[in-house]
């Protein structure tokens, strides 16, 4: 199948992929700048982003606003050419103030989930900044669609289909994910392509559709193109890449990881998430209340007294290599990573053609 670029609006990516937001401090600039320049879409994370401003801890607002604003900078050096955007997720109790700081930066799209962002496009307003909801299952994507249609008149400049065999955290119950097989979540995903089309006719436009989770080879991108789907967003590959701004520590986690170390967690508020079982997580699995820092002041949803660890704590340390004492999200396949590469070397390994391969 040939490869076409993915168009965004304006903006056009010589090579379909997106590389997936991973906070904290997974994705910052280093590597989206690394993707946006291989021909990609770099995608910075901000979840926490200034864990390492000298002040976050007693000013987390202004911490993370000053360091996506850093972020972006580092990202925009390394291609002045290519498209930079931010994950954001829904959920965080800065999520306004995150958008906004994400447009003044000047990014190129926002991608935003963990819930759905029904404000959206009022935040970005005018802003050449083009947004894109993150749905999992075709009633998610039928009430954002119908939102933004009745609420701003507009639709999504790109919606990204996040599934089952995602990392981190999880548009899916517990249950959902035990009943999704592959070819279920196929039907899933065709569904919603079918929404999408329904408003593109409605608006005379096209809006692409990119398909994520568990996505990690060359076959897994063909398939999605298959299914109908414009491009792939893909994070856990870029995390075993000496671009990435994880610690090695982090990264080499990864490369040592088993298939059977790839677990379905509980997040401090209840979400299902996907991460490596280390020594931390058998803890928390075992019912044990780890102590934690004043809170971050990271999700709306979280009540310090009550949860079983700090979800910020967790992600920090991962970030900044204490590997034992982390939440170490990841998808499905990340115990395929087998060594540390190149963020030209993965999108090349993505790219293969069927008829060259041997």
């Amino acid at each position: 199948m040939e490869k076409t670029p993915l168009v965004i609006g304006d903006l056009v990516a010589s090579v379909p992929i997106v590389q997936g937001g991973m906070g904290v401090g997974i994705s910052l600039g280093n590597l989206a700048g690394a993707v946006a320049k291989a021909g990609g879409v770099g995608i910075i994370s901000t979840a926490q982003i200034g864990f390492r401003e000298p002040d976050f801890e007693t000013n987390q607002v202004e911490a993370n606003q000053r360091a996506i604003k850093k972020e972006f900078e580092k990202a925009r050096a390394i291609a002045p050419d290519g498209i930079i955007g931010f994950n954001i997720m829904v959920a965080l109790k800065e999520f306004k103030s995150h958008v906004q700081a994400a447009v003044e930066a000047g990014a190129n799209i926002i991608i935003s989930g963990a819930g759905l962002p029904t404000q959206l496009p009022e935040l970005v307003g005018n802003a050449k900044t083009r947004i894109a909801p993150i749905v999992s299952t075709n009633k998610s994507a039928k009430v954002i669609l119908k939102y933004w249609d009745r609420k701003y008149q507009r639709v999504p400049d790109m919606v990204v289909v996040e599934g089952p065999r995602a990392g981190g955290h999880l548009g899916f119950s517990k249950e959902q994910l035990e009943e999704y097989t592959p070819d279920l979540y196929d039907a899933e995903i065709k569904e919603i392509l079918e929404t999408v089309k329904s408003y593109e006719e409605k608006y005379a436009c096209h809006i692409p559709v990119v398909i994520a989770g568990g996505i990690s080879d060359a076959e897994g991108v063909e398939h999605a193109l298959q299914l109908g789907a414009d491009g792939v967003q893909v994070a856990s590959r870029f995390v075993t890449t000496e671009e990435c701004d994880a610690d090695i520590r982090y990264k080499e986690a990864y490369v040592n990881a088993k298939k059977e170390d790839i677990v379905i967690v509980k997040s401090p508020v209840g979400m299902p998430g996907r991460a490596i079982l280390n020594d931390f997580m058998k803890r928390v699995m075992l019912g044990e209340k780890i102590p934690h820092t004043p809170c971050h002041q990271c999700l709306a949803r979280c009540k310090p007294a009550e949860i079983p660890y700090c979800i910020t704590d967790g992600l920090v340390n991962a970030a900044k290599g204490n590997v034992e004492e982390a939440l170490l999200f990841c998808g499905a396949d990340a115990y395929k990573a087998t060594k540390i590469e190149t963020v030209p070397e993965v999108i090349a390994s993505l790219m293969i053609q069927e008829k060259t391969k041997a």
